[in-house]
């Protein structure tokens, strides 16, 4: 009895499958070049243009501005060893810390908690009202809260209404006054975000909790908090890197003072820069502010990172 034979089949060559593997990646690349190419124009490009800036003497007129020259490191010499740099640096961390990583993030997954469990008339009110704050231009925002917190404003008239007396918060308290104004104007973006995450939590896996005897306060933390845990280190990151450049809400309400109280790191940028003509030396804390911001991105990527890969 003969034996058949089946043909194998045809391989292409290994150059042909992997010409044809690029191919297939270059078309699946393709749609992401415009935004490759406007990364590249409206953020690389000023990156780069502002380190060069920070290694020259260039000024705000006169002769340096037409015509800067390269210094080098001289500019992070003399920042580096400048107190109110470091100043500012702490008290930029200070204000990260407090309105975004804790303010923005606790009180945000408070309030998604909270009009997910009320009755639809109060969720519908709460939301509105922390919204509207959000979405108001920042200037207004912050003429309001100047408004708020000055020494005839409507803090101190009800304090002074229930006899308490009144507090110079903006002279007094600058740093406070700057954070819990951050808060209530960037806590709506962290209520958007958690109020998505937890509606996609599984009511089965809480219903099993409840079964095993769990009570309400366990489930939130050993239950629902690690199944957010991604959308809770991606939204630390987004406040973060928000509140490390906020610049226009605490210049309206204290313009870095008094003395340089307030005076965060986009705050002295701009005083050094425009206030004070040294160009240069204020683009210098601006890098240095990009890369405080990169430090802090790669940190919570790093925790991002272990959850990502299982």
């Amino acid at each position: 009895m003969a034996t058949v034979t089946t043909p194998r089949p045809l391989r292409a060559p290994s150059g042909a499958r992997s010409g044809r593997g690029t191919l297939r990646t270059l078309s699946k690349s393709t749609p992401l070049i415009p935004a490759l190419i406007l990364l590249v124009i409206f953020l690389v490009g000023p990156i780069i243009f502002a380190l060069w800036g920070s290694l020259t003497n260039q000024a705000l007129s006169g002769y340096r501005a037409a015509k800067p020259e390269f210094i080098g490191l001289d500019n992070y010499i003399a920042l580096f060893g400048d107190k109110d740099f470091w100043n500012s640096v702490v008290l930029t961390l200070v204000f990260v810390l407090f309105s975004a990583i804790i303010g923005q993030n606790v009180l945000g997954l408070a309030l998604a908690v909270l009009i997910r469990t009320a009755t639809k008339a109060l969720s519908v009110t709460v939301s509105t009202l922390v919204v509207v704050a959000w979405v108001m231009p920042e200037v207004v925002a912050a003429f309001a809260l100047y408004a708020y917190f000055s020494s005839d404003g409507t803090l101190n008239a009800m304090l002074n209404g229930i006899g308490l007396g009144s507090v110079s918060w903006l002279i007094d308290y600058p740093m406070l006054t700057v954070i819990l104004a951050n808060i209530w104007r960037g806590t709506a973006f962290s209520m958007l975000v958690y109020n998505a995450a937890l509606a996609e939590v599984d009511p089965a896996v809480q219903e099993a909790a409840q079964i095993d005897g769990t009570t309400t306060v366990q489930r939130f933390f050993l239950v629902t908090i690690p199944m957010i845990r991604r959308s809770i280190t991606t939204n630390l990151m987004l406040t973060t890197l928000q509140t490390i450049g906020t610049f226009g809400l605490i210049w309206v309400m204290t313009a870095g003072g008094p003395g340089t109280r307030s005076s965060t790191l986009p705050v002295l940028a701009y005083q050094e820069a425009f206030k004070f003509a040294q160009v240069g030396y204020g683009t210098a804390i601006a890098a240095v502010t990009i890369v405080l911001g990169a430090v802090f991105a790669i940190l919570y990527i790093k925790i991002l990172k272990p959850e990502v890969e299982s």
